[in-house]
């Protein structure tokens, strides 16, 4: 099924320190929360929100980048009821569904953290193309 919705909710960018020496970049992504909602287009849906953090450390204490937002996900009403049921026992997400997910929230987060990271002045935190001169 769909997944009928993406929001953010929190932005935060800061660069501390100027760069010096070796920067490592690191990033984390987490799925904090899966819940039922109502979405109303219509007639009124059960929808799974799924609420998530993402974060971009710049080390040795050069910056930050985080996002918290969530994904609305349409499904019939007994997976709905299956995925909850997993998330509340094992705070996992089975099968398919967990790269859907995981990548949608990446592909997003990704292009708004590029964003901000230029607004801040810190390096890309993905590799970019570059063109190079072949002799």
């Amino acid at each position: 099924m769909p997944i009928v919705g993406f929001n953010i909710d929190k932005l935060s960018a800061e660069k501390i320190n100027n760069i010096s020496g070796k920067l490592e970049v690191k990033n984390n992504l987490g799925i904090t929360n899966i819940g039922p909602e109502k979405l109303t287009v219509g007639k009124s849906e059960e929808v799974l929100k799924f609420s998530f953090e993402y974060s971009i450390n710049y080390s040795p204490k050069v910056g930050n980048i985080s996002m918290e937002g969530s994904i609305m996900y349409m499904e019939e009403p007994n997976k709905i009821k299956e995925i909850m049921e997993t998330w509340k026992k094992d705070k996992k997400i089975q099968g398919e569904l967990m790269p859907l997910i995981l990548n949608t929230i990446l592909s997003k987060c990704n292009i708004k953290a590029l964003t901000m990271s230029q607004e801040v002045n810190l390096p890309p935190h993905i590799k970019l193309p570059v063109v190079k001169l072949n002799n």
